[in-house]
């Protein structure tokens, strides 16, 4: 299979590493040069623009999006016009499941296929096997089901719904991930307080140990401490947020469904700019193994 691949950011670049491994024919597109050079090494085909790639690919064309959800617009508005009827697009960074609704219901009038994909495991499930949420026509996700195989870990991918179906249970997970992540950093804020001057990588370690809250969150909480120490001095105590937790709530609220714990961590994340604390430097720590974000 041949595809065009646009963002080669965390996600993308070890996106296409695992891909180029499985054989894939990718003509990568970047705005940063020295990226789009990165992928060359992994025997992708450089384009400097995406008129370009567009260029390069034979018709029907597949090309994957892994850029922001604000210049998603931009790329397509420069790119479509580049397209033609029976092309593809697939949207697997963290868009707004409404706006996918209407970039499907757009690129249909011109005969172009759109499916928005959810996509779960940080930079590190993009190399080695990711969770794979697909949205779309139904017919046009079989047509490219042996891609999503490749991309995501063993039974981990599946199409759930409509055009935004993948992006909304991709929102939904993270708004989940937001109140998980909250309760584990509450927790170990707890644990630290206390008189005992407990070894919190071995509690850490011994909760993912046959316990219910073992979980690949609690070992990588083990990872950070490991990383960084346990009083985490070098890590922030305001906690960043990239819009999915916001998200959540907001259309929690208008489907009138009660989601405070979702809402309490994500308003923490908000307020913590503010008033940093230890939970929150726990979060900035997880938020940095998991995912790269950056830990100040």
């Amino acid at each position: 299979m041949r595809l065009g691949y646009i963002g080669l950011g965390k996600m993308g670049l070890n996106m296409v590493e695992r891909l180029r491994g499985r054989g894939y024919e990718i003509s990568v597109y970047d705005r940063s040069p020295e990226l789009t050079q990165e992928a060359v090494r992994f025997g992708a085909s450089a384009s400097f623009s995406l008129v370009g790639m567009a260029a390069q690919l034979t018709a029907p064309r597949l090309i994957w999006l892994m850029v922001p959800h604000a210049v998603v617009d931009e790329v397509l508005n420069e790119l479509s016009p580049h397209l033609q009827a029976n092309d593809a697009i697939i949207d697997g960074g963290n868009s707004f499941y409404k706006d996918s609704v209407r970039r499907a219901r757009e690129l249909e009038k011109k005969g172009i296929d759109f499916l928005d994909v959810g996509v779960s495991g940080g930079p590190s499930g993009a190399r080695t096997g990711a969770c794979v949420m697909v949205g779309g026509k139904e017919e046009t996700f079989k047509k490219f089901e042996s891609l999503f195989k490749d991309i995501a870990a063993e039974n981990a991918y599946a199409y759930v719904g409509k055009a935004g179906a993948g992006h909304f249970v991709k929102m939904a997970h993270n708004g989940i991930e937001y109140g998980m992540m909250q309760a584990l950093a509450e927790g170990f804020g707890l644990l630290k307080k206390s008189d005992f001057q407990l070894d919190l990588k071995k509690v850490a370690d011994l909760y993912n140990h046959r316990s219910v809250i073992e979980s690949r969150l609690v070992g990588w909480l083990e990872g950070a401490y490991e990383k960084y120490g346990i009083e985490l001095e070098s890590i922030s105590g305001a906690v960043g947020h990239t819009g999915e937790g916001e998200w959540t709530v907001k259309i929690a609220n208008e489907l009138g469904v009660p989601v405070p714990i979702i809402e309490g961590a994500f308003q923490f994340r908000v307020q913590s700019n503010d008033k940093p604390t230890y939970t929150g430097k726990v979060l900035s720590a997880l938020r940095n193994m998991f995912g790269g974000h950056a830990v100040k």
